[in-house]
């Protein structure tokens, strides 16, 4: 019998266990070494495909990964059905070291970083020569986060059959950056394709590009056995719709290299970009900022660049290149 008030003593107390249970939560989690490594293919709302054994499986962020992010070219390890079939769902445990994180903002204003690609090591910089009209705005904006990346920067311009290149590549020659020039001709007899293969072979390359330059149709020229639905540019506006909605990695024919398609970008901000370490990009010019004041934007009355350059060191044109891409870090991308 249980008695209340002043005649109970400790054998009439009820003890409830608390919602988590009664036994302590342990500290130790799991170290999951039978994990099997993984590449991460696409991410969709939550749902992760990777690649594991040569399979495709469909994953899920393990609960002990916190707020970390999983993204597009990742290696993972993963555990659980690890077959593959139909309405299986697997965990990422662990994402490994990134080698390189490709960042962008919405804005030049915006503290908040998207990784748009991890573990990429080119950069494919995608701008048609017409419909809609090339933004150099934009391909600078890209060149400064293709640097501070450390990915190497690829110029692929489309539609030479719509207006000539020379004028627009003349903008980079002295960036000494890496260049191919297509037509929808050569689109579609696969000779465009042959030519930007050259360059992805034994790489892992995001694409990027304004909405309707011509970006997935050249992906999907390089890769024909996964099409993916591509887009046309508003003879009104001027602009691509948006038909690539999420980053998706595709193994090149060859099985020698990787293909990343990104979604159409509008704006490229460059919030997160240290302005200090666009100046790696240009080791002609690096040497010369030894004698630069202390925290010098490289633009001002006593940048030391300016000796070095007039001394011989380095080509005047370098260092405009140079200030013209340390400029994009402050313009917006709509000018």
């Amino acid at each position: 019998m249980r008695r209340y008030g002043k005649h109970t003593d400790e054998d009439d107390v009820r003890v409830r266990p608390g919602r988590r249970g009664s036994r302590p939560r342990s500290s130790i989690r799991p170290k999951h070494e039978d994990a099997a490594p993984g590449f991460v293919l696409t991410v969709d709302r939550g749902r992760i495909t990777c690649l594991v054994d040569g399979r495709t499986i469909h994953a899920m962020k393990a609960r002990e990964l916190g707020r970390k992010g999983v993204v597009v070219g990742d290696q993972v390890a993963v555990v659980g059905d690890l077959s593959g079939a139909k309405d299986t769902l697997a965990r990422i445990v662990r994402v490994e070291p990134r080698s390189s994180v490709l960042r962008r903002t919405a804005d030049d204003d915006d503290p908040y970083e998207r990784v748009v690609v991890a573990n990429a090591d080119q950069l494919a910089i995608v701008t048609a020569l017409a419909d809609p009209e090339p933004r150099p705005r934009l391909i600078d904006r890209c060149l400064v986060a293709a640097f501070d990346a450390g990915l190497e920067p690829l110029l692929v311009l489309t539609k030479s059959d719509l207006a000539p290149a020379e004028t627009l590549l003349a903008t980079y020659e002295l960036l000494d950056v890496p260049h191919v020039v297509t037509n929808r001709d050569e689109l579609a007899d696969g000779a465009a394709a042959d030519r930007v293969r050259e360059y992805l072979t034994g790489r892992v390359t995001a694409f990027v590009g304004h909405s309707g330059v011509g970006k997935t149709t050249l992906v999907n020229a390089l890769v024909p056995e996964r099409k993916r639905a591509v887009g046309h540019v508003n003879a009104v506006t001027g602009r691509g719709r948006h038909t690539t909605t999420s980053a998706l990695a595709l193994p090149l024919p060859t099985g020698s290299g990787w293909v990343i398609d990104t979604p159409g970008v509008r704006s490229f901000g460059l919030h997160h970009v240290d302005p200090s370490r666009v100046i790696h990009a240009f080791p002609d010019l690096a040497a010369g900022t030894e004698n630069c004041p202390r925290a010098c934007g490289h633009d001002e009355p006593d940048c030391a660049l300016d000796a070095w350059v007039a001394d011989g060191h380095a080509d005047p044109d370098r260092l405009y290149s140079l200030r013209r891409l340390l400029a994009t870090r402050e313009r917006r991308e709509g000018d």
